[in-house]
């Protein structure tokens, strides 16, 4: 049986979604002919939407995602955490090596979950927070390579000494999971990174892909 659902919600989210693809807008017209409603329909969705923030429009009329919604959206980042921590954790024990989840954030790579092994004598410092470019170290350029190839499997991405000398990475892209953009990886003082490593991240990749469904 279909459950029940709100039009009025449903049309709601599908106005936010437009406006979330476009980068100038769009015009009560061009909605009303995106949604096939009526321009009344799409003056109330606006002016609901406005009352939460979660649109603008500008002095043009041209209606745009609000800032109501990057309110929203610092909260992902939490739950996203809390899902990963498992996989993450399971990883630094048996790599020995620093794990993290990390997370696109503009033309950024941005750390958001870390945990570093407990039986090491010692292991790379990795903070939840670090920013880095996209193009350098392996937890961005997996996510880059699986952009370019389009996957429905993470592959591996290995570098060293790209953001720390002496550092070596390994990194695998979250494949599958709507809305989100990342990968997982570990971060390891040696000249290279073991062989069995790679696979071993695509592993925890997948785990973490899968809680995230």
């Amino acid at each position: 049986m279909t459950a029940e659902t709100s039009q009025t919600l449903d049309r709601g989210l599908r106005v936010l979604k437009l406006l979330a693809d476009t980068d100038h807008g769009l015009t009560v017209t061009e909605l009303s002919t995106k949604l096939g409603v009526n321009r009344t329909v799409v003056y109330r969705l606006l002016a609901t939407l406005e009352q939460h923030a979660l649109v603008r429009r500008d002095l043009g009329g041209r209606a745009r995602v609000g800032l109501g919604v990057l309110r929203l959206g610092r909260q992902v980042h939490p739950l996203v955490r809390e899902a990963a921590m498992p996989a993450l954790r399971s990883l630094a024990e048996d790599i020995g090596a620093t794990a993290h989840l990390t997370l696109v954030d503009g033309a950024e790579a941005l750390a958001v979950a870390v945990v570093e092994p407990t039986w090491t004598d010692y292991h790379v410092a990795y903070r939840a927070g670090f920013r880095h470019p996209l193009d350098r170290g392996a937890a961005g350029k997996a996510i880059l390579a699986a952009r370019q190839t389009k996957s429905t499997e993470p592959a591996y991405t290995l570098t060293h000494g790209e953001l720390e000398a002496g550092a070596s990475g390994a990194a695998a892209a979250l494949v599958g999971v709507t809305g989100i953009e990342g990968s997982v990886g570990v971060v390891m003082l040696a000249d290279s990174v073991p062989e069995r490593v790679g696979p071993r991240v695509v592993d925890a990749a997948r785990e973490v892909a899968d809680a995230l469904r």
